[in-house]
Formats: structure tokens, C-alpha cells, sequence
């Protein structure tokens, strides 16, 4: 259960068990208490915000009761499908989600889902739910991280780098689980800020695809565990379309801002233009 993760050019070294303690004969997993908090401070954060996307706290817990459960099921859901040759010989791991196995872009496809049909039955703006949510996953995906971290697994090939990282000993490797922790961690504080100005309902959500899909991109090319589609990684390929759509639905929404302001004449315009006619 334990892993010597060192980072030898930086003479840092941190023997990890991946067991946090026991309940009850149960071993309880840091990964799973990384994850935890993660969900517990995206949800602290998105509460002190909700207000400010015209939807209220009770909406907030109704989303987290449907979309945690679902986008759990989901992640694990997606995991399988591009692990089936090995799932559908051993089907009895299927439900064995605490063996790890679990993908974030599933997860996202379900969060996504459930928003919408829970948008639609409450009469609330989807676009203004999927902002918020895309505070939640920024938050949620630069915390969980560090499980990966613990497990010393979701980590790159061989690099020279100053920052390479030995698991037990090994030659050092990119440690893909920082790179996108601090992707998202900027990603978070760029949006936080930005988010003060929006121009559009759903602009957050968009630029929050935008711009975890080119990080995602480039990190699942670093990566030794994707998932694979015949010679594709399929999380690579997820990211970059989705960035790239993403990308053309806001220069498309920006250029509609701009051509409306640029059309736009002010009631104190118009009321003196029909004094001047008079």
C-alpha cells in the first residue's frame, strides 16, 4: 500500500500510504479523502456564489444530491467502455469503483445531463447552471489530483526535467497529476475574476471547456494510462474538439454582443430623434 515518490533534482522524498486509516475493519483511501474535500470546498465555493447566477442554495443541494451520485456513475461508466476487453472478462469488477477507475470526461457527460433535465423540470436557466458547475469541476479536479498523487499513478513517461518524479525508485516521469492541478488551479483564478464581467449566461461554462480541453490536450499526450480508441487517446481527442467547439461558440456569441451594441441606440437617443421630427 505504500509508494516512495521522490522528486530527486528538487531532493524531495515522501513515503505514501495510500490508506488514510481503518473504520470498522475498513480501509479508508486517501484518494477518497482527497476527493472529498475537493467536493466539500467546490460546493462551499459555488454556495457564496449562487446568487449571482439567479439560482438559490436549495437549487444548489438539489444538484449536488442528482449530479454527485450521477457523475460518479458516469466517470465509471466511461472507464469501463474503453477498458471493456479487460471489464467484460471480469464483470464482477465492474461496480468495484474503489479499485480505481473512474474518467472525468464521464463524469462531466453526466453532470451536463442531469443539469439539463433538472433545469428543465425547476424552470432554471441551464446555461447559468453550467457556470457554476464549472467552478465546482476547476475546484473538484485541482484538489483531486493529488489522490493520483498518493497512488502514484495518472503520471507521464520518462523526462529529464528538474521536476521529474521516481515512484519507488524508478526512473523520474512527468508528474502529469501537477500539470493539470495547476492548470485548473489557474484556470479557476482567471474565471473567479473574469467572472465579475461576463458578457452572456454560460460564457463561464465556455470558457471554463475552452480552456481545461487545450490543457487536456496537451497533458493526455504526456500520459501513460489513457484511454484508447483503436490508436487514439480518446480523452485527447475529447479535449481538443470540445476546446475547439467551445472556442467557436464564444467568438460566435462575442461577434453577436458586438454587432448588437453596435446597433444599439439609447432611449435618450431615440426620444430626442422624435422631438427633433415633431
Amino acid at each position: 500500500m505504500e509508494h516512495l515518490i521522490s522528486f530527486p533534482a528538487l531532493g524531495l522524498e515522501f513515503t505514501l500510504n495510500r490508506v488514510a486509516c481503518s473504520v470498522f475493519g475498513k480501509d479508508i483511501y486517501w484518494y477518497g479523502v482527497i476527493i472529498c474535500a475537493g467536493f466539500i470546498l467546490a460546493a462551499l465555493y459555488v454556495n457564496a456564489r449562487v446568487k449571482e447566477f439567479g439560482i438559490t442554495s436549495d437549487n444548489l443541494v438539489d444538484c449536488l444530491i442528482i449530479c454527485v451520485p450521477t457523475g460518479i456513475v458516469c466517470a465509471r461508466i466511461y472507464y469501463v467502455i474503453f477498458e471493456w476487453g479487460y471489464y467484460s472478462q471480469h464483470p464482477a469488477e465492474i461496480i468495484a469503483i474503489w479499485n480505481g477507475g473512474i474518467a472525468i470526461y464521464g463524469a462531466v457527460i453526466g453532470v451536463v445531463i442531469a443539469l439539463w433535465i433538472y433545469s428543465r423540470v425547476k424552470k432554471l436557466p441551464f446555461s447559468a447552471l453550467c457556470d457554476l458547475a464549472a467552478f465546482g469541476l476547476l475546484i473538484g479536479q485541482l484538489v483531486g489530483r493529488w489522490g493520483n498523487f498518493v497512488n502514484g499513478e495518472a503520471h507521464g513517461g520518462e523526462t529529464g526535467l528538474p521536476w521529474g518524479m521516481s515512484i519507488d525508485g524508478a526512473d523520474p516521469v512527468h508528474p502529469t497529476f501537477l500539470y493539470e492541478s495547476l492548470w485548473n488551479l489557474i484556470g479557476f483564478a482567471a474565471l473567479h475574476f473574469y467572472s465579475k464581467k461576463r458578457r452572456f449566461s454560460g460564457e463561464i461554462a465556455l470558457l471554463y471547456v475552452a480552456w481545461y480541453g487545450l490543457g487536456r490536450a496537451w497533458i493526455e499526450g504526456l500520459r501513460t494510462d489513457s484511454l484508447y480508441l483503436g490508436p487514439v487517446r480518446v480523452s485527447q481527442l475529447l479535449a481538443a474538439v470540445s476546446c475547439a467547439a467551445a472556442v467557436a461558440l464564444l467568438v460566435r456569441q462575442y461577434r453577436r454582443i458586438r454587432v448588437r451594441k453596435a446597433f444599439y441606440v439609447p432611449p435618450q437617443a431615440e426620444e430626442a430623434a422624435e422631438e427633433t421630427q415633431e
